[in-house]
């Protein structure tokens, strides 16, 4: 059948399509693309209601008065309490699925729960365009709460799935971020001028066609993987992934969890108090003024991204320290924000408030996938479930907390809490020092094994590149350490560990052992291990 007006046959465009999918390079592209445009409309849903729900609730109260009047009740205490709750109500949601749904992940698999995440999330978006009470708005937020519990972890794990050299997935998840951050500051005023030229529900139709876009695509990129699974399940080589209480359990992905909690306390404490705060400057500021309070913060947390990409390729043994230095920049951040007086001043500690969260989540999310790569199984729905159940909690605890602070002891102390609490946590980040030795040698001692021995289990990639379990050598000369030298084959790995004879004389030895006797003999388990580390 051939395209009218053109010369193309049908059927080999759609063939020339699948083979453009089935690449790899093109498939990681895609999923990046996917993953971003299912991040974005999760956070402009989020953040999009902000300058829509209380005016819009506050007019369908008031039918009978005037603007203005209309307009005076829109910043009652009543009215930010209802905001704070609907705020909080996502996240609380969010929180109690996450543990479900990154099970569900490391079960199904990544697109099944993405496709379930993304068309609850079209739902939502539906209901917040139709509904016309509160009681609707908070069934619509907590729909959306169950979608993104699906969606982001599915999303998350997608990416650290495809992208499986540390470079690569650090750059990738932090596209990702920046996707986050757009969508999370840009809502607002897309939102305000949507809502004020075309009515309630065109920002919301806008929201809805993204979703359905995004399902198609994800529907097309990800057949290929829908088959390889099925393969891989038939022949029963499909990988198990680590309970997610057994991933609580590990006190360095543990580490990580509260420190994007902790990252996110700031954000999710300003954001439902600094209105309150900013009317209460002589001269009064316009309503235009606050819904672009946060907008140009999105160019620092950009920059944030980029530079912890960039450091993290040149020093990624240093990842926990840039995470530290971020977290660090938030707190001081936080303590000069009382002393604004003006939009202008106000734009400086936002921006390196933002800058420091986006050093933050770009540091210890690719650290999240590393840490399960070499100490667990790579599969990572349940650890991005966790890194997902941190942002919840700081979400679900920050509307509600925030408001009762601030009524009670006023702003300044809340942003001294919050100063308080993010340099406390700084130090504990210097436990995780170490972690990055996972593969170099055997530099563990007796009284601390596990920080730098790599797990000994069998680690699978779900993405097909590797079938069988990794052996020790591969896990030698793989990550940050030979950045260049992934999945080396035995007899390379023995190469190059006799080049290094002098600084790893003992690996070396054992890895040409093994190497030579490979084609020969079949190893156990136990004596690999004893070959490489001795023990």
């Amino acid at each position: 059948m051939k395209v009218p007006l053109t010369n193309f046959d049908t059927d080999n465009i759609k063939l020339y399509v699948e083979r453009k999918i089935n690449r790899p390079e093109s498939q990681c592209t895609m999923v990046l693309i996917v993953v971003s445009m299912a991040l974005l409309l999760d956070n402009m849903l989020y953040m999009v209601i902000v300058p829509i729900v209380p005016h819009y609730m506050d007019y369908m109260k008031n039918k009978g008065q005037s603007n203005n009047e209309s307009m005076s009740m829109m910043h009652t205490e009543e009215g930010n309490t209802q905001m704070g709750l609907l705020f909080a109500c996502k996240a609380i949601v969010q929180l109690l699925i996450n543990p479900l749904s990154g099970t569900v992940i490391d079960r199904i698999g990544y697109d099944i729960p993405m496709m379930i995440g993304l068309i609850i999330i079209f739902v939502s978006t539906s209901a917040f365009a139709f509904g016309q009470t509160l009681e609707v708005m908070f069934l619509a937020r907590g729909l959306q709460g169950v979608g993104s519990a699906f969606a982001d972890t599915s999303g998350l794990a997608m990416i650290a799935d495809r992208f499986t050299e540390e470079s690569s997935r650090t750059t990738a998840l932090g596209i990702a971020l920046a996707f986050i951050s757009f969508g999370s500051l840009v809502a607002p005023p897309f939102g305000a001028v949507l809502y004020q030229y075309c009515g309630k529900e065109f920002p919301f139709f806008c929201l809805a066609f993204i979703a359905l876009l995004d399902g198609f695509l994800l529907m097309m990129i990800m057949k290929p993987v829908r088959l390889e699974r099925r393969e891989m399940k038939a022949e029963g080589n499909l990988p198990k992934g680590t309970p997610i209480q057994k991933l609580f359990m590990d006190p360095y992905i543990a580490i990580c969890a509260g420190t994007l909690a902790i990252a996110n306390v700031s954000l999710a404490f300003l954001e439902p108090t600094i209105t309150s705060w900013m009317l209460s400057w002589r001269p009064v500021p316009s309503e235009s003024a606050i819904g672009l309070i946060w907008l140009p913060a999105f160019f620092p947390h950009v920059a944030g991204v980029f530079v912890t990409v960039k450091l993290a390729a040149k020093y990624p043994q240093y990842q926990w320290l840039m995470a530290g230095i971020g977290l660090a920049l938030e707190g001081i951040s936080c303590i000069f924000i009382p002393f604004c007086s003006n939009f202008g001043y106000l734009m400086i500690p936002i921006s390196l408030l933002c800058f420091g969260i986006a050093l933050v989540d770009t540091a210890i999310l690719p650290t999240l996938g590393y840490l399960v790569d070499t100490r667990h199984v790579s599969v990572y729905g349940s650890v991005y479930a966790i890194a997902d159940i941190s942002y919840s909690l700081a979400y679900a605890i920050g509307p509600i907390v925030a408001g009762s602070i601030v009524s009670t002891i006023g702003f300044t102390s809340l942003n001294i809490i919050v100063f308080v609490v993010s340099i406390a946590y700084c130090p504990v980040l210097y436990l995780m020092r170490n972690i990055y030795q996972f593969g170099i040698t055997k530099l563990a001692t007796d009284q601390d094994p596990e920080i730098i021995r790599p797990s000994r289990k069998k680690s699978y990639l779900m993405n097909g590149t590797s079938l069988e379990a990794k052996n020790l050598e591969n896990i030698h000369y793989q990550n940050h350490i030979e950045p260049n030298s992934h999945d080396f084959p035995v007899e390379q790995a023995s190469l190059i560990a006799k080049s290094h004879e002098q600084s790893y004389n003992s690996t070396a030895t054992n890895s040409q052992i093994y190497s030579q006797n490979k084609s020969s003999s079949n190893f156990s388990s136990e004596e690999i291990r004893k070959n490489q580390y001795g023990y």
